[in-house]
């Protein structure tokens, strides 16, 4: 088994065969991200995403009051710093460097080969939907209070939300809204416009809940999951006929496998079917 205990800021569990549980781990602010947590964030998904021994993942904050509060603004390293020596067009192309290292940090659960489960509850804003829009599923507990939220800043959400987010709910116009507003809305809200797939009463209800889908998800084989994944992600961004172009090349190989007859002789047999590591 690969070692995850030498994470500062995310914890690292296994609640069941093949399924990780991670929280970050900065309850004392907030769950609060500085660079230090987003560079290790990225190392952490990336190491999971390769990983034969996990097949899904669940994603929640540790402690009762926040999921992630956003940006740690006190933090000394979350902005740029200024220098008047420095000519604007330099400027900018440090300034874009670094919001990229950040964008690539966070993006590492969607481009995660396994699916990511995100469980959200009480504060959940700015940098916490940038998270949540890149995971697979999102399971909230009653509490949590979302917000796009950086026009309070005064920027556009740069990590991902703005690109993400109105690929997931079904208004434009109620993400303009709220990205426009910054104002908070709640659980029942997000679950209306299809940004949270189901909502419990609380967030250990919520893990347990995110829990058995991802035992249920790695229970299948992981060539059937994990292809599903890579598939619907393409898809979003092409066209359905390069969608379908790019399924036939996928299956192409994974028909070889053992996987399907596997499948098709458990079900016939009404067993358990037990599939390879990949």
């Amino acid at each position: 088994m690969t070692d995850y205990s030498a994470y500062k800021h995310f914890t690292v569990s296994f609640p069941s065969d093949s399924v990780a549980h991670v929280e970050i781990n900065r309850p004392q602010k907030l769950n609060a991200f500085n660079r230090a947590m987003w560079l290790e964030y990225g190392t952490l998904f990336n190491l999971l995403s390769v990983d034969p021994n996990i097949r899904a993942i669940v994603l929640s904050g540790s402690g009762p009051r926040a999921f992630c509060s956003g940006l740690d603004l006190m933090s000394s390293d979350v902005l740029t710093k200024e220098d008047p020596t420095v000519d604007p067009a330099r400027k900018a192309a440090e300034v874009r460097r670094f919001i990229k290292e950040f964008q690539d940090s966070i993006s590492t659960v969607e481009s995660c080969e396994k699916p990511v489960i995100c469980v959200l509850h009480g504060i959940a804003y700015g940098l916490a939907i940038d998270i949540s829009s890149c995971a697979d599923i999102r399971i909230a507990a009653k509490d949590v209070k979302l917000a796009v939220k950086e026009v309070d800043i005064g920027i556009a959400a740069d990590i991902g939300t703005l690109s993400r987010l109105p690929k997931i709910v079904g208004s434009l116009g109620w993400v303009k809204e709220v990205a426009y507003t910054a104002r908070v809305f709640g659980a029942e809200e997000a679950l209306r416009e299809g940004f949270l797939q189901k909502v419990v009463e609380t967030k250990e209800a919520a893990i347990e809940e995110a829990t058995k889908l991802a035992k249920l998800m790695a229970e299948k084989s992981p060539l059937g999951v994990q292809g599903t994944k890579a598939i619907i992600n393409y898809s979003i961004d092409h066209s359905t006929a390069e969608g379908l172009e790019f399924t036939k090349v996928w299956n192409a190989a994974a028909v070889q496998a053992p996987d399907p007859k596997i499948a098709i002789e458990a079900t016939l047999m009404k067993k358990k079917a037990v599939f390879a590591k990949l």
